[in-house]
Parts: C-alpha cells; sequence; structure tokens
C-alpha cells in the first residue's frame, strides 16, 4: 500500500472542495462540511485536469497539491487562534454519520478484498484503462494526437476524466495495477457516504437516509468492484444533487454544482448522458411541482453542460468531427436513441426480486427479496396518501418516484427501440429504489411504541436485507475466480505473464501483439510512442540481430512471445521466430509455461 499517495488523494480532493465551497453557507455539521469536501474535491478534479490540459499546463501531482493547499493554509494562517479554540463534540447527527462511516470501512473491505483476491486485472476493460491511465501518468496530459488515439482505447475523444484521476495519483505510486485495483475500490465505497448526504439533504430526514444508505450498500445491483469510468461516475451523481439541494439556502451553490456537474458529464458516453437525464427529470419534476421555474438550478445545468462542451466534447467534435467521434466511442452504426449494450437482454420479474451469488462482473443485477418487498410496500404507501405529496416536504417522494420509473424502463429496454446499453443501468436502478424503500421501512417500524419491540423489527429487517442481498452482494464482489479477460488464449499463457511482477516496476518489457498486459502488470512500453508503434508492424519479420539492436537501443530489458503472437501471426511464425533468436543466443529465456516465454535481452 503506497500511504503517500491515499494520503494525497485525500489532500488533492479535500483541499480543492474546502476552496470551492469556501465562500458558500453551509449550515451542516463539522463532519458532514468536511466529508462532503472531499467528494466536491473528487467532482472538481477532472474537469480541472480536462481544462489545464487543454491550455497546456502539464498534469504533475506537484500543481495539484499547491492548487489544493493555497487556500486552506491561507485560513488556517489567517484564523489560527480561533481554530485552536475550537472544541469538538459529539452530536446525535454526528453518530448517524459515524454509523455511515461504519459501513463505508465495510464496504470498502469487500471491494478491496475482491479486487486483490487475485494477480491480475479482470475482464477486458481494465487493461486498456491501464494504458491511459499510464499515458497520463507520465506525458501529464489527457489530449494525444489523433494518428495515436486511433490504436488505442479508452482515450480522446473517450472522456478521460477516469483515466486522468488514476494517472495523477500514478505519478506518486510505482505500481499501474494497485493505484487502479485501490482507488477503483476506494471510491465505490466513498459514494455510499456521498449517498447518505445527499438522501439526507433531499428527505431532510436522517433516519430515513441512514436506512437507505444501508440498503444502497447491501443491494447487489448497486456497482461492483469492476474497473471502468462509472466507478466514478455514479458516486459523482450523489456529490452533484447534494450540491444542488443547496442552491436553495445559498445561491453561490450553484457554481460549485455547475463544476462538479461538468466532471460528471465527462467520465462516461453512457452515464454521462444519464447523469444528464437524471438532472432533467429532476429540474423538470421540481419545477413542475413548485410552479416555478427555477432559475438558478437551469443555470447550475446549463453552466455545467457548456463547461463540458467547452474544454472537452467541443475539442473532440472539431478534431473528430460527430461522425468520427461516434465511430471512436463505438457507435457507429448504431441509431443515437438506440445503442445496445454489450450485455443487454430481457428480464424476468425473478431476477429483480431474488439476487444471486453468481452475477455480472461489471452490472450485477437484482435487488433482493426483503428490499423489493419494502419497495413495493413503499410504493403501495405513496399511491395510497397521494394527497399527501402536494405538500413542500414530499416533494421529494415524487422526484425519486420519477426517476424509479426512468430507471425501470432504462433496466427493461432491451425490449424496446430507445435504449442506451441497457444492463448498465441496473446500478441506477437502485438507487431510486433505495430511496423509496426508505418509506416501507420508516412505516413498518413507527407501529409500535414499544422501543424493545421496534429494535426487534428493525433486527429482523437488517438481518433479512444481508440474507436476501447483502451476502449474495459480498459473495460476488469477493470471489477470486473473476474472469481475466476474453483476450487470453490460455490460463498458463495468462500465470506466464504473472510472473512479470516479480520484476522491479516499470521494467520496459517487449510485446509483438498486446501492450496492455504489460502496462497492467506493471511493466513498461511506450504504446503510444510513434517509434515503437512503427517497429511493431514489421518487427516480427526482422532477423534476431537487427531486433536486438532495436531494442537495446531503446533500452528493452525483455521480450515476451506467446498466445498473443499466435493468435496474431499464426503459431508456425511465432515458433518458428522463438527457436530462431533463441539460438543466436542474444535472447535468454527467462520464464516459460505453455502459452508464454519471457526473453531476456542480452
Amino acid at each position: 500500500m503506497n500511504v503517500l499517495t491515499v494520503i494525497l488523494f485525500f489532500v488533492y480532493s479535500w483541499g480543492l472542495g474546502f476552496t470551492a465551497t469556501y465562500f458558500a453557507k453551509n449550515n451542516g455539521n463539522f463532519l458532514e462540511k468536511n466529508i462532503m469536501r472531499i467528494g466536491i474535491g473528487l467532482g472538481i478534479l477532472p474537469i480541472l485536469g480536462i481544462f489545464l490540459s487543454l491550455i497546456r499546463i502539464p498534469l504533475d501531482w506537484k500543481l495539484f497539491l499547491i492548487l489544493s493547499l493555497i487556500l486552506p493554509l491561507f485560513h488556517t494562517f489567517k484564523n489560527f487562534n480561533k481554530l485552536k479554540a475550537l472544541k469538538p463534540r459529539i452530536t446525535k447527527s454526528d453518530i448517524y454519520i459515524i454509523i455511515v462511516l461504519l459501513l463505508f470501512l465495510a464496504t470498502f473491505y469487500m471491494y478491496h478484498k475482491g479486487a486483490f483476491a487475485y494477480p491480475y486485472l479482470e475482464d477486458d476493460d481494465p487493461w486498456s484503462y491501464a494504458v491511459g491511465v499510464k499515458y497520463v501518468s507520465i506525458e501529464k496530459t489527457v489530449f494525444m494526437e489523433e494518428s495515436i488515439a486511433k490504436r488505442l482505447q479508452y482515450v480522446n475523444p473517450y472522456p478521460p476524466g477516469y483515466s486522468f484521476l488514476l494517472g495523477l495519483l500514478h505519478q506518486t505510486s510505482p505500481s499501474t495495477m494497485w493505484t487502479i485495483k485501490f482507488f477503483n475500490a476506494l471510491i465505490i465505497s466513498l459514494s455510499i457516504v456521498f449517498f447518505y448526504f445527499f438522501v439526507k439533504k433531499f428527505t431532510d430526514n436522517r433516519k430515513k437516509a441512514l436506512f437507505s444508505t444501508f440498503a444502497l450498500a447491501m443491494v447487489p445491483a448497486f456497482l461492483s468492484h469492476f474497473i471502468w469510468a462509472i466507478a466514478l461516475s455514479v458516486p459523482l451523481y450523489f456529490v452533484v444533487f447534494y450540491c444542488l439541494e443547496h442552491i436553495k439556502d445559498n445561491k453561490k451553490w450553484l457554481f460549485i454544482s455547475a463544476v462538479v456537474m461538468a466532471s460528471a458529464l465527462t467520465l462516461t458516453p453512457t452515464h454521462s448522458t444519464y447523469f444528464g437525464l437524471f438532472f432533467v427529470l429532476y429540474f423538470i419534476t421540481k419545477t413542475a411541482l413548485e410552479k416555478k421555474f427555477l432559475k438558478h438550478l437551469f443555470l447550475s445545468g446549463l453552466l455545467g453542460l457548456s463547461m463540458s462542451f467547452l474544454f472537452w466534447w467541443g475539442p473532440m467534435i472539431y478534431t473528430y468531427g460527430v461522425p468520427g467521434m461516434l465511430e471512436s466511442l463505438g457507435l457507429e452504426g448504431q441509431s443515437v436513441i438506440g445503442v445496445q449494450g454489450t450485455g443487454d437482454r430481457t428480464y424476468t420479474l425473478a431476477d429483480f426480486i431474488f439476487a444471486k451469488s453468481q452475477n455480472m462482473v461489471n452490472s450485477p443485477i437484482g435487488i433482493g427479496l426483503v428490499l423489493s418487498v419494502l419497495l413495493l410496500l413503499s410504493l403501495f404507501l405513496l399511491i395510497l396518501k397521494y394527497k399527501s405529496l402536494a405538500k413542500k416536504e414530499n416533494h421529494w417522494k415524487i422526484i425519486a418516484l420519477v426517476w424509479f420509473l426512468f430507471t425501470l424502463y432504462a433496466v427493461n429496454a432491451a425490449r424496446f427501440p430507445i435504449k442506451l446499453s441497457s444492463f448498465r443501468t441496473w446500478m441506477l436502478f437502485a438507487i431510486p429504489v433505495c430511496i423509496l424503500a426508505g418509506e416501507g421501512f420508516s412505516f413498518l417500524t413507527s407501529f409500535s411504541k414499544n422501543k424493545g419491540v421496534k429494535l426487534a423489527l428493525i433486527a429482523i429487517i437488517i438481518v433479512g436485507i444481508w440474507s436476501t442481498s447483502g451476502y449474495q452482494k459480498y459473495t460476488l464482489n469477493t470471489t477470486p475466480g473473476w474472469p481475466p479477460g476474453a483476450f487470453w488464449t490460455s490460463m498458463e499463457e495468462l500465470q506466464g505473464y504473472v510472473w512479470l511482477q516479480t520484476l522491479p516496476p516499470d521494467t520496459k518489457v517487449f510485446s509483438f501483439a498486446n501492450d496492455g498486459i504489460i502496462i497492467g502488470f506493471d511493466k513498461f512500453t511506450c504504446a503510444w510512442c510513434n517509434n515503437v508503434v512503427e517497429f511493431k508492424k514489421t518487427a516480427i519479420d526482422l532477423n534476431a540481430e537487427d531486433l536486438h539492436r532495436w531494442l537495446r537501443d531503446n533500452n528493452y530489458d525483455y521480450l515476451t512471445m506467446g498466445g498473443q503472437e499466435a493468435r496474431k501471426f499464426g503459431i508456425d511464425i511465432v515458433n518458428n521466430k522463438t527457436r530462431e533468436i533463441i539460438s543466436t543466443g542474444l535472447f535468454r529465456p527467462e520464464h516459460q509455461t505453455n502459452g508464454v516465454i519471457v526473453l531476456k535481452i542480452a
């Protein structure tokens, strides 16, 4: 564990959050203000990185450290005596927050245990993200030449916020794999805390917020520890709406909301789009309920959207054109309103009600029996008491219901022509489900005034949710058998590459076929350097002496030959080339399995 990088993560986030909220009123208590400063700062980092990169300022970690500490240090120096005189005290509200922090720690333990249960990255996407993370950490920019971008995945025009954040952290952490796994798990876990403060502000009821947070931590459908940009995108939903809810108290929050919103709109094509839809539904519903045009909400949304286009989407459209950008995002040949996801399918009622330990790795499905019952009870109560929904204090219920109906359609959209990667929306569906389920929980626990009976009922519900939702989620996320990716030709090949981790980080290793696995296993090859890319086009055809000369001139220490190369060039060519280069004595076999041989360059 790289302690320095973990500390820096919180310093960047808290410091930028402190700076952003310095002039905005916040009535929250000490813990809430400082924890949400972390969330707000985390939301500022992606768009700040994109902006600095756009104006050609290198994305160096020391710059972000300075930017995050200028105002906090000035404030501390200016108010040192006042701060020294402060006497912290525990309030009832703090007890709720402490429980939420315990939920966060339990969630982080689960995700961290699962992420490090195997010595490789899971599935296909993380290997591609590893290349982008390494690129940002070394080149200190999120932009790259169009010719290079076409050869890599999850780089421009794909929105870079996630790769930037991990690339920034990788500058002070030697291991690419550790950085990606650890901070991906940490950010997903922090979403539990951000969700609590959002729901507390949204409902103005910390008891309902606490239960909803517990439900979200338990529900299988809300995020696995899978490594992709959605792991940062969804947590920022809660941060943005927390900020939006503060606008009614202080209009300056519209600017804070807008900046974090700009980040939320530059993280992933699907969930940035879904965020926009969440915001539009929120704004329209709130405007209709309050019977007036909420100009500050509107301005916040307009400003956030404008910033995302000015700093990222506009330059990408200018560079690639709309057709070229859609093609690079993998949307060519698809209707703009009918985007098919790789895991889309139709679902039965049982898929919703009964959570399973065997599940999808990237976007698990299922709510669980007890939570489903609480949801149905909540919906029944909303219908039964529909007249009370007109009261201002109940407006949040209508907004949550609108989100519920929208995400219910989105999850089931594989049946319909209008869709956007419907299988990826389970995590979004879980959000209104858990908010609304708090109504059913509150109703059940209000039956008896006897404290013992009430506590017993709460315990039964908690155990029920754990046994029908939480246990399944825990099992899925701590299972060590997640697949390493469809591109591997055998487990023996994978084990051969795992051996690379015995070498020092950033040891230069050359691959004829797949740079992602070299970088993913903490070694280095310049996947984006033109001289390397051009050399690889003909490298397999060179004689051993010329191959050795180029590799030594470019400071490579090892060469891999195996299943990746056999798939690209054919097994006979690979076998002949391997025998040829070994026979010269210029390449010495260092490690070998049935799937790959690692050769030391003499």
